[in-house]
């Protein structure tokens, strides 16, 4: 079981609660705009804290509130791809790929650079900096960062936003082979129909 998540939070005059199982595979959480989709993912990364509940992913604690288990952001392996790629401007792209490879610690580092820029063809980026990639460049670079930090599932948060339609099929792409080659479990946010059916091995509705 990739994930077993039961999550309650209190933000303002909204209730956020959710319970779910998936196995491996592509997780969507689909729901329209302020559904709490973005806020389940930041709680699974434990940039938000859960009122009550737990988090479990691949069998590992991660959040427990009964138990008072709360593993520390940089300690869950997890991999977090957001909207806007957010890479570092000041670092150009191999510097932004080799910042999630030193934050793994070397027993996880289960992917090597090299692997990663074939894997998602960024060997002509590499000396690039991140104002001069288009935005499905970006999010290949995003990605890779994530894969290098030592993550043993990724989090994405409606990654394709802010694509034109030809960037959007490059990233589907990508993911898909995420997804079928490196068995990576995905939890994904979108509130595209079409999107949800064409990358989710399972669907769970927020609303």
């Amino acid at each position: 079981m990739s994930f077993d998540i039961a999550l309650r939070r209190r933000l303002g005059a909204r209730d956020i609660a959710l319970t779910f199982k998936a196995d491996d595979g592509l997780t969507v959480l689909f729901g329209p705009s302020g559904a709490g989709k973005t806020s389940v993912l930041n709680m699974v990364a434990g940039l938000l804290t859960p009122d009550a509940g737990h988090v479990r992913v691949g069998g590992a604690t991660l959040f427990d509130a009964a138990a008072r288990v709360d593993v520390a952001p940089e300690r869950r392996r997890i991999g977090y791809v957001f909207q806007d790629g957010r890479l570092f401007p000041h670092l150009r792209v191999r510097a932004n790929l080799l910042y999630g490879w030193r934050l793994a610690a070397e027993a996880d580092r289960w992917i090597g650079l090299d692997e990663v820029v074939a894997f998602l063809g960024l060997g002509e980026l590499l000396d690039r900096w991140p104002r001069s990639l288009s935005g499905g460049e970006a999010q290949r670079v995003a990605i890779g960062r994530a894969l290098l930090s030592g993550a043993r599932t990724l989090l994405m948060d409606e990654p394709l936003a802010s694509l034109d339609a030809s960037r959007r099929g490059e990233i589907i792409a990508v993911i898909e082979r995420v997804r079928d080659d490196l068995k990576l479990p995905i939890l994904y946010v979108t509130h595209d129909p079409a999107e949800a059916e064409r990358l989710g091995t399972q669907l769970v509705a927020m609303g």
